[in-house]
């Protein structure tokens, strides 16, 4: 299969604002240059400094933080955050994934009113909700997150949920209890084709993947899924990859850019030019995903207010 185009290997510290942690390391002599078109805008404005301060003022977390997203300046400028919960520490260490990983602290009750706090505050009416993996908690954690749907809606009722849900091993039992309390879109990503998974995920299966997402597929609750390039799979892998989420229900998807979080996590293979990405989103369309975004800086939430608006 034709092998994607590359440009030059990189850290993600090259560029991402905030980013300190290879700078505090010692680590920056290697860096490199990224593409023209990985550029983005830096983070800053009103709306920007006020999401900041809500999520500071009810002690919350967020994926756009923690795991280092190169578009926090765009969403938290429109107001909106990818809220994360049952705390920061995964207890799973992927090696794509900036969060942080070792043994969590207990879940903290009052959290889900604080992140209802902090939604109404912000004023979202869409809220994008994920978490760390808690492989030591019972059933994985799947009891805690219906517990904060539950809350939220009970909280505010005119709000709108994505939940980006770990795979709680595929049990039936455990991701039903997030189908149950019926957010309306139910998210769980492949992040890569076959083949890589085992060297890109601690703990994940491609196939346990397949499983939880064909499980929101059966509900009838809309699926989606997303995919990272630039770890050197190839453009046949990521095709039959695209498949394979059809297969088992999935409707929404998005493919984004893999960056290097420091230089300690996995280097970039290649870098996709954008034309490749549109070229994926085409074909995606074509497999009968409703929608599909793709492009360098897609990342799993990015947009994610369109894709509730497509499931009514």
């Amino acid at each position: 299969m034709e092998k994607f185009k590359s440009s030059k290997k990189a850290c993600l510290s090259d560029y991402l604002y905030g980013m300190k942690q290879d700078e505090k390391n010692g680590k920056l002599s290697n860096r490199k240059r990224l593409p023209d078109w990985m550029r983005m805008k830096m983070p800053g404005g009103e709306r920007y400094m006020h999401v900041k301060e809500q999520v500071n003022k009810h002690e919350l977390h967020t994926i756009c933080t923690s795991g280092n997203c190169p578009n926090i300046g765009e969403c938290w400028a429109a107001g909106t955050a990818t809220f994360l919960i049952l705390g920061e520490i995964c207890t799973r260490s992927c090696k794509f994934c900036a969060v942080k990983t070792g043994k969590p602290l207990p879940v903290d009750k009052e959290e889900p009113y604080r992140l209802a706090a902090s939604i109404r505050d912000m004023g979202i009416n869409h809220a994008v909700i994920t978490s760390v993996d808690r492989d030591d908690l019972p059933a994985k954690g799947a009891g805690s997150w219906a517990r904060t749907i539950r809350i939220l809606k009970e909280e505010l009722p005119h709000l709108t949920m994505e939940t980006l849900i770990p795979d709680f091993d595929a049990n039936p039992l455990w991701v039903s209890l997030v189908i149950d309390a019926a957010p309306e879109v139910i998210s769980h990503n492949l992040e890569t084709v076959e083949r890589l998974t085992p060297s890109v995920r601690s703990r994940a299966k491609y196939r346990t993947s397949l499983e939880v997402v064909r499980q929101i597929g059966k509900s009838g609750l809309t699926s989606k899924s997303g995919m990272m390039l630039g770890l050197g799979e190839d453009e046949g892998e990521v095709l039959e990859s695209m498949d394979d989420l059809r297969k088992v229900g999935c409707e929404v998807l998005t493919i984004g850019q893999y960056l290097q979080p420091t230089m300690d996590h996995m280097p970039v293979v290649e870098y996709i030019h954008p034309d490749r990405f549109e070229f994926l989103r085409e074909q995606a369309l074509l497999k009968g995903f409703r929608e599909v975004e793709s492009s360098p800086l897609v990342r799993s939430s990015y947009h994610a207010e369109k894709h509730i608006k497509s499931s009514k």
